[in-house]
Formats: structure tokens, C-alpha cells, sequence
């Protein structure tokens, strides 16, 4: 049985991420701050008939990260991990970015992802080729910033695409490979209703450059359509 765990998957990406890997066959393990109110994660658990497992996660919490490992103590491996939680402050222009915008914005997109795969790291050493897929943005690329627009969110994915690198570096000695993923830019609530791609062209494109990753490709920034970006 392969096991994938899955960060914000209440909605969005991360709710496709569920549904696609479920069709595959996968045991589902899926995180969201507020499963009480997550009701399409509830319908498809309970459409999955044991596949998907819901479960509370707030990933600023490092409490409730470190945790992780006893958590899952039944699961005994992961194949996939799938860092996908984020936060975007709209309307950030200069002269309004806040302190609290940015530092809520850091704890999410690029602390968690980092302590997150530390976390879960002895179980995807048990894992079968495991991967991690860091959803990051192209805005995050330092070669392509050519505005101040959406900074703290910017800046916060630059900084999990550096900690990708590292956890590649570190990670890749165990076989395990891991990746940050440019979705492209998605219809879901973070995207809006203008965005060119749906959610299940963007997460079938990341699945199939994951399905073919290899050791070496571990801290290489993909686009969901397979092209390498520029850091």
C-alpha cells in the first residue's frame, strides 16, 4: 500500500491532490487546520471507504508538527509527501506590507514545509522511492522578480525554495527526493476565478514529474507542466 500525507487539504490543490491519489489507489493521509468544517474533505473520506484519512493540522504549530511521527506510529511508511499549506496576503503593494503579513506568512509557506519533512523524514526513509513535493510559485523565483507585488508571499516562497534545496541535499542521501512545484496559476480560492488552469489539470501535471523523478532531480523547481525554473 502506498501512503501519501498531504498539508492544507481542506480545499484547492491540496483537496485534488486527494482526489487524484485516491483514484491511483493511494492510502490518503490528508492535514487541514480545521477538519470540522472541511466539508468536501469529509464527503470524499467518506466516499473513500478507508482510503482517506482526515486529519487536524495547524503546520505553524511546531508543537503539533513534531507530534506528526506518533501520529502516524500505525502508518509505518510514507511514499509521498506532499507540502501543499499556504497563505497569501492580497493587495500588497509597497507602503502596506505589515509585519504580522510577513511573519504569518513565513511560518506557513516556509518554516512548515522544512519542519514538516524533518518531521516526517524516518518515515519516508521507509518509504518506496519517496518524494516530496514543496507546492512553491514562480513568484518566488529571484531571477523573474521584476515588481513589488504580493512580497510576503514572494519572499516566503524564495525561502522554501532554499530550504528545498537543503532538504534535498540532506534527504537525497536516503533516497529520498525532494522537489519544489510551480502549480501554474490555479483556479481555486488563492487564484481566483480568472486563472487559466483547473485544479485537476495542475495537480495531474505535478503527479506525472513526480511519478518520474529520480534521486538526482531532488532540489530542482519544476512547473507543473514539467519545464525547470530558474531560481
Amino acid at each position: 500500500m502506498r501512503h501519501a500525507f498531504i498539508t492544507g487539504a481542506n480545499r484547492g490543490l491540496g483537496l485534488e491532490f486527494c482526489r487524484q491519489l485516491l483514484a491511483e489507489g493511494w492510502r490518503v493521509h490528508a492535514c487541514c487546520r480545521a477538519p470540522e468544517s472541511a466539508e468536501a474533505l469529509a464527503k470524499l473520506a467518506a466516499e473513500s471507504r478507508g482510503g482517506l484519512r482526515v486529519m487536524g493540522l495547524d503546520v505553524a504549530d511546531g508543537s503539533q508538527v513534531s507530534e506528526l511521527p506518533g501520529r502516524l506510529e500505525d502508518v509505518g511508511h510514507l511514499d509521498l509527501l506532499v507540502n501543499n499549506a499556504g497563505v497569501l496576503v492580497s493587495g500588497e503593494r509597497f507602503g502596506n506590507v505589515r509585519a504580522e503579513d510577513l511573519v504569518r506568512s513565513f511560518a506557513v509557506n516556509a518554516c512548515a514545509p522544512l519542519l514538516i519533512t524533518q518531521s516526517l523524514a524516518p518515515l519516508l526513509g521507509r518509504g518506496h522511492h519517496a518524494r516530496v513535493l514543496c507546492v512553491s510559485s514562480q513568484l518566488g523565483s529571484i531571477a523573474q522578480a521584476h515588481e513589488f507585488r504580493t512580497v510576503s508571499y514572494a519572499v516566503s516562497k524564495a525561502a522554501l525554495n532554499m530550504g528545498v534545496r537543503r532538504l534535498a541535499a540532506e534527504l537525497g542521501r536516503q533516497g529520498i527526493t525532494v522537489v519544489a512545484m510551480h502549480p501554474g496559476w490555479v483556479r481555486t480560492d488563492m487564484g481566483g476565478s480568472t486563472a487559466p488552469l483547473t485544479p485537476d489539470v495542475s495537480v495531474r501535471g505535478m503527479l506525472r514529474i513526480a511519478q518520474r523523478l529520480m534521486p538526482e532531480d531532488g532540489g530542482r523547481f519544476y512547473a507543473h507542466d514539467g519545464s525547470e525554473l530558474p531560481w
